[in-house]
């Protein structure tokens, strides 16, 4: 009797035993089961956030310099061209007119060399001379609508000015892949016609602060000298693709890029980042301490 006592007491002690055992494992294992779940959401949250920072980055690299904002699509609803952008950041906008042409591939070459962004505004009937060139301008910041002929449109009738605009319009989108949104008007000639011709088309009317005055024939000291003098926060430098003078121009500008501490920008991205008041653009070139205006000498 004595035995199967002890043998009794010995069995519930080791049933005992096992329940502790498996109460304890279960509950581990439900911890770890947390804990894992936990860590598993730490990481997704981890990897959630540079995820979203690496596509707004990527967003600021190409289509920020390159996409219409929301600030941009306020200042399309102005209505109003825009000469520079705000004066509260480090950020400057060179942008080249007229092309494609002869010189364009060696300027892409140099900005893609020292890592600088730009605008191009592109005159239509030049597309086909260098194909793909468009693409690879969007690529380093945005391209813009600079009509279909490079006429003085304050001379055409509103309808012509329309298919100008629209022809190039069109015609740029699909070399260049992507929506255009921009536009200059040839030699900076407008009115409040086709101020609203553009307007109507999405597009915002973008002049400039400075003047390179390579098209009224500057030399390369001269145009380093005009763009360099005038290299500020918020500014918008007008050169052009298409002159040997305005490539060898460069290297100069770039240095004083540096030497300034100012970051060459899209146009979008500038006005994006700092944008001009509303009294500003209202205020028009003169807002800008800009000297642009309708001119034959530039655009």
């Amino acid at each position: 009797m004595r035995r199967r006592r002890a043998a009794l007491g010995l069995l519930l002690i080791g049933l005992l035993a096992l329940t502790i055992a498996l109460t304890a494992g279960h509950a581990s294992h439900g911890q770890d089961h947390r804990s894992a779940f936990s860590t598993s959401g730490v990481a997704r949250a981890g990897t959630a956030g540079p995820r979203k920072a690496d596509t707004g980055h990527w967003r600021l690299g190409s289509q920020a310099g390159s996409g219409e904002s929301s600030e941009v699509r306020r200042l399309v609803a102005l209505g109003k061209p825009i000469y520079c952008a705000g004066s509260r950041g480090n950020e400057v906008a060179l942008t080249f007119d007229d092309g494609p042409g002869p010189y364009t591939r060696l300027m892409l070459a140099k900005l893609r060399k020292h890592g600088v962004h730009a605008t191009f505004f592109v005159v239509g009937r030049n597309i086909p001379l260098v194909p793909a060139a468009t693409r690879q301008e969007r690529a380093l910041g945005a391209v813009g609508d600079h009509t279909f002929t490079h006429p003085l449109l304050t001379a055409l009738a509103p309808g012509e000015v329309e298919a100008e605009i629209v022809r190039t319009q069109q015609a740029l989108a699909s070399s260049s892949g992507g929506q255009v949104f921009l536009f200059r008007p040839p030699y900076g000639g407008r009115n409040a016609s086709i101020d609203a011709i553009a307007r109507a088309h999405g597009l915002l009317d973008v002049l400039w602060t400075v003047d390179s005055a390579d098209s009224l024939g500057a030399n390369y000291a001269g145009i380093e000298r005009n763009v360099i003098g005038g290299l500020r926060p918020g500014a918008i430098v007008l050169m052009h693709e298409n002159h040997g003078q305005t490539v060898r121009a460069m290297p100069s500008i770039f240095a004083a890029l540096q030497r300034k501490r100012l970051r060459a920008v899209s146009v979008p991205q500038l006005l994006s980042d700092d944008p001009p008041s509303l009294s500003r653009v209202q205020a028009g070139g003169a807002g800008c301490g800009s000297k642009a205006g309708s001119s034959v000498g530039g655009g």
